[in-house]
């Protein structure tokens, strides 16, 4: 079995991969990346009654990658490129070969895969913790699963400036649901639950928009989103009517979460 471990700063993600099946992926979060990483090996283990001699290669990827300088449990343990890693697992995830892949962690990164080859092609400082600061902010909290919960009873026509808001007819390619200015027309007395779907409508869209203008020129309309705010059951409203306004398809891989993790696994896969 292949170990690949997504290491973030807090939260740490781990697949195995045996015989071209994906095991038992699992996440953990912990208050530090060392801390995660071996916390969550351990559980990996211990909730799948493997032993060390069952694991042929441990590979690390993500920018709490940095902080392990060791082999994991005395295990030969390699390193992967972030980037190389979201391509390699999203398109092993989704089966589509020539994408762009948006990796919606902490912040956001975009990474162009094209069959074997993966280049990163930009990102944006919007992601989860721009969502979970806001929150802290507007909202109170940084639990992001319950700005979700109350998002779902929220309007957004009470918080986002549409077209149809500014225009007496839908303009050129956009519609009179087209959102003009998110916030646009938040007020002093807006409720928690608008807020709430204002902010993660702020987030979802700001990334949609961003992926879609980094794709401007690579010929590319398939879209493959990975990372933890692809839980984010407003994923499943907001990027399919975006897929619609700009004619392009997005897709969200069943292990979507784990991504990173099983292109790590993958990565040394490709070197043998």
């Amino acid at each position: 079995m292949l170990i690949g471990i997504d290491v973030g700063i807090s939260t740490t993600k781990i697949v195995g991969i045996m015989d071209g099946e994906v095991v038992s992926p699992i996440r953990i979060t912990a208050v530090d990346p060392v801390t995660s990483l071996y916390g969550a090996f351990g559980k990996y283990l211990h909730d799948n009654n493997f032993r060390l001699e069952d694991i042929d290669h441990v590979i690390l990827t993500g920018v709490g990658s940095e902080y392990i300088s060791q082999p994991i449990y005395g295990l030969p343990t390699s390193k992967c490129d972030e980037f190389v890693a979201d391509g390699l697992g999203a398109r092993y995830e989704s089966g589509i070969d020539k994408a762009i892949v948006v990796s919606m962690g902490t912040g956001t990164s975009f990474v162009k895969c094209e069959g074997c080859n993966m280049e990163h092609i930009g990102g944006i400082g919007t992601g989860g913790g721009t969502l979970q600061g806001l929150s802290r902010l507007l909202l109170n909290t940084n639990d992001i699963k319950f700005v979700s919960e109350i998002a779902t009873r929220g309007n957004l026509g009470n918080i986002n400036l549409l077209i149809g808001d500014i225009s007496a007819k839908p303009l050129p390619g956009l519609p009179m649901d087209a959102t003009a200015s998110l916030f646009g027309k938040a007020q002093s007395n807006t409720s928690q639950e608008d807020i709430a779907k204002g902010l993660v409508c702020l987030v979802l869209q700001s990334i949609g928009s961003a992926a879609i203008l980094a794709g401007q020129g690579t010929g590319i309309n398939e879209y493959i989103l990975i990372g933890n705010l692809t839980l984010l059951p407003q994923c499943n409203d907001i990027f399919p009517a975006m897929a619609k306004l700009y004619g392009v398809n997005f897709h969200i891989p069943k292990h979507s979460v784990f991504c990173t993790a099983i292109g790590a696994a993958l990565s040394y896969k490709q070197q043998l």
